[in-house]
């Protein structure tokens, strides 16, 4: 905020001096900037939630501000990568599937794999 302020005050400076273009740029950058923060807070609260109720593997996806929710009995979910090794994983179960591990190192999706597996057999 204090960079765009900056941006607008050196515009204004110009525009006092005759260079009108400066201010015009100025807004123009100031408003990029506006845009970009924009697209971030879109996305800043995306996540993945994977937790076990009762009988049940919950998963909630919030993409964007939409969230959509898949739940599973516990005894009949499948886990297993989409495509290969590094690709999301797929949690499946009563005709429904689900992909997770968007925000998990490519290289780590295998062990959260495990972790879903290990979490689905205990208890």
């Amino acid at each position: 905020m204090f960079l765009c302020a900056v941006s607008l005050g050196i515009g204004v400076f110009f525009w006092l001096q005759g260079a009108t273009l400066v201010l015009a740029f100025a807004g123009l950058e100031v408003a990029v900037v506006g845009l970009a923060f924009l697209a971030y807070a879109r996305h800043a609260a995306d996540g993945e939630m994977i937790s076990l109720q009762g009988a049940n593997l919950v998963v909630e996806l919030e993409t964007a501000g939409r969230l959509e929710r898949a739940e599973f009995e516990r005894q009949w979910v499948r886990v297993e990568p989409k495509s290969g090794d590094l690709s999301l994983i797929e949690l499946s179960g009563q005709g429904r599937s689900i992909e997770v591990g968007r925000f998990v190192r490519p290289e780590l999706r295998q062990v959260l794999a495990r972790e879903i597996r290990k979490a689905l057999r205990s208890a």
